[in-house]
């Protein structure tokens, strides 16, 4: 009997699992709910990020390695249980990262009109099946946007909007997608950030890209870069806000541009109090803030409302819990030890979890190669403990069969991969994402016609 692992998740903390296991000379079935693999590589990153997006090429070759197999389409907890998992393999990898997102807690959020970023990105990337806010009827009526945070999601969020046609034209969003953005009477969008520009965690790349837009001018508020002591002392030991804060002071002093199609406006040191609106947002509502000597927020009881139509909160992402696996809910992760999922204090045997379900949602792609061969050592480690009991997977895969569950499976991913650049050439484009699951599953099974 072949042993085997399975690792629940094909974005990248769980292909780099999977191929960390098949350098080890093991064998791996990967497991995702979606029909197609790569999980934030293909829905997370936004589409005109052409050359990080190309991180998923690097993965899609883990598929041609000996060993490996894919069972899109099913989902854990769902279709098959964590218990079924834990006795069909030898051991079982959690890689299914934190997609929730996080809100503000004040009065208006509820809104129609005020939305997280997660939706946004989710319905401009092409998630399958996007059952969230219709931004299609939307934006056609939307002239200005707040977006409310200053990590690099929020950036992209404000670059998608801002950007021009011809801008847009070779990224791989679905068509609808991109009539809707060149339709949209856009011309304003708020950044709105409730600390000041040393602490924002947007990097300096994805900042700078906002003062390269075709048709968009960016305005940054002097007081906001006269920055407090403690600030300053935070800036001697950052060299990423040290050379944001750098971004920002030549955009104030650079003239201010007659041709710009839209604006972009940048506010720190403005914490949303509140969204006011009769049916849907009309305003939100602002409070100038400040840090103390300790680097504490405070209100300044400033105040002032903003005349928007739409409100995109993005504040980072929370980890959801899986049926029958111990959860964190503090810190919205698995409990571990070195990648080892803990029931109280004691390891639960064969069990492991890697990615942002493991860690919180930080750091970059690259961040969760050294995650999951981390995870990875420690089942190396356990195997060769004896902890862990050979099993080949063949009991899941035959209850799933059972069940009248027909995964998308490599031959199948490579069929949707290859329609998909078909549509894109059709249209001068590289790509066109399909969005929609019953599509995305015709074109896997005609992978298998015979």
């Amino acid at each position: 009997m072949t042993s085997k692992i399975a690792v629940v998740g094909s974005g990248p903390s769980g292909m780099y699992a999977a191929d960390a296991l098949l350098q080890q000379g093991l064998e791996v079935d990967v497991f995702d709910k979606l029909p197609v693999p790569f999980g934030l590589v293909r829905y997370g990153v936004a589409p005109d990020h052409v050359s990080i997006r190309s991180v998923r090429d690097t993965l899609d070759q883990v598929w041609d390695k000996p060993g490996i197999r894919f069972f899109g389409n099913v989902e854990v907890g769902r279709d098959i249980s964590i218990e079924e998992l834990r006795s069909g393999y030898e051991a079982v990898i959690l890689t299914y990262g934190a997609s929730s997102d996080r809100r503000l807690g004040i009065e208006g959020e509820d809104l129609a009109g005020s939305v997280a970023a997660t939706d946004f990105v989710a319905w401009y990337t092409g998630y399958p099946d996007y059952s969230g806010p219709d931004f299609d009827a939307q934006l056609p009526k939307v002239s200005s946007v707040a977006v409310i945070g200053v990590g690099n999601v929020a950036v992209d969020v404000v670059r998608v909007l801002s950007k021009s046609e011809d801008e847009l034209a070779q990224t791989d969003m679905p068509r609808h997608v991109l009539d809707t953005l060149r339709d949209a009477p856009i011309r304003r969008v708020v950044l709105v950030g409730r600390r000041g520009p040393v602490q924002a965690s947007f990097t300096t790349k994805e900042l700078k890209e906002l003062g390269e837009l075709a048709e968009a001018s960016v305005e940054v508020r002097g007081p906001d870069l006269d920055l407090d002591e403690w600030s300053e002392g935070q800036l001697a030991d950052n060299k990423v806000a040290s050379r944001n804060v750098g971004v920002l002071r030549e955009w104030i002093e650079r003239p201010a541009r007659q041709d710009a199609e839209r604006s972009i406006d940048m506010r720190f040191f403005s914490r949303p109090v509140g969204i006011d609106g009769s049916d849907c947002v009309e305003r939100l509502k602002l409070e100038r803030t400040r840090l103390t000597s300790e680097g504490r927020l405070e209100g300044t009881g400033e105040f002032e409302d903003l005349d928007v139509d739409l409100v995109v909160r993005s504040v980072g992402y929370r980890g959801e819990p899986m049926p029958d696996v111990p959860f964190d809910s503090g810190n919205n992760v698995i409990p571990n030890v070195d990648g080892r999922v803990l029931d109280g204090d004691t390891a639960l045997t064969g069990v492991y979890v890697a990615g942002w379900i493991k860690r919180g949602p930080t750091g970059i792609i690259g961040t969760n190669k050294k995650c999951a061969v981390g995870t990875v050592a420690s089942v190396l480690a356990d195997r060769e403990a004896g902890l862990l009991t050979p099993a080949d997977g063949s009991a899941v895969v035959g209850s799933l069969a059972d069940r009248g569950i027909v995964p998308v499976d490599v031959a199948g991913w490579r069929a949707i991969d290859a329609k998909e650049k078909e549509h894109g050439a059709a249209q001068g484009r590289p790509r066109e994402t399909v969005s929609s699951t019953a599509e995305l599953l015709a074109i896997s099974a005609t992978a298998h016609a015979t």
